[in-house]
């Protein structure tokens, strides 16, 4: 019996150009399978598809915008679901379900058994690790942390107590008008000799992915305020 089938559709992590070497051709053929994109920024979407092909009928394709995946685009989905449309869900960067709202969309769609299709595209938590010579093979992302500036300390001071005891890499990421209040608070609260990985424009022309101690990094003068950054700790044994 024929299913429904959801393409998990990577988009750019930056707006530079350079940034679509990182999709791979084959993603336009599972586009011009969809009927339906379901999409948590539908502008930064369109703009990305008209960029990858040019061709595209951008206003023959049914548009959701998932936001935090309301009841009514819930609703939605699963009339889609039951129709057997070919589906796209597009995060506003990177690969949809990981920090992101479609996530809630995926569930409806594995409960449903329908197919999902992951697709190749970039990633910034693993472009990320792999890069920071930190461990590999014991690592946990956390996501966002607290706004509030002394709750937000005490996680970093709990991510790198359990770094320190688990020997594991902790990894998190900051709305990017944030970026400069996290790291100042991390150079406060974290020990000299932990290590931190700041990753910042990854896959654009600006890239940037260092890894040095908390001590090191005191000393040089960065702003990544508005920069798509994602951070990673260590302090752990492996060194």
């Amino acid at each position: 019996m024929q299913t429904a089938t959801i393409y998990l559709i990577p988009i750019t992590l930056h707006e530079d150009e350079i940034a679509l070497q990182a999709i791979p051709f084959y993603v336009i053929e599972a586009i011009k399978k969809c009927d339906v994109f379901y999409v948590e920024n539908e502008r930064t979407a369109r703009r990305f598809l008209k960029k990858l092909w040019k061709a595209i009928n951008i206003d023959a394709y049914e548009w959701h915008t998932i936001h935090k995946a309301e009841g009514q685009v819930q609703d939605h989905f699963q009339k889609d679901l039951l129709e057997r449309k070919t589906i796209g869900i597009m995060s506003e960067a990177g690969c949809p379900g990981v920090a992101d709202p479609g996530q809630i969309l995926i569930n409806i769609a594995q409960r449903a058994d329908a197919k999902v299709i992951p697709l190749v595209g970039p990633n910034s938590i693993l472009l990320a690790l792999i890069a920071s010579g930190m461990n590999g093979q014991c690592f946990q992302f956390t996501g966002y942390l607290p706004v509030d500036a002394h709750e937000r300390r005490k996680k970093i001071i709990e991510l790198e107590n359990e770094s320190a005891k688990k020997n594991c890499t902790q990894i998190f990421i900051e709305t990017p008008y944030r970026n400069n209040q996290l790291l100042n608070d991390i150079l406060i609260t974290a020990k000299p000799g932990t290590r931190l990985c700041i990753a910042v424009d990854i896959t654009a022309s600006t890239e940037s992915i260092q890894t040095k101690k908390i001590s090191d990094w005191k000393n040089i003068q960065l702003n990544l305020h508005k920069r798509p950054a994602i951070f990673l700790l260590y302090a752990g044994s492996n060194y």
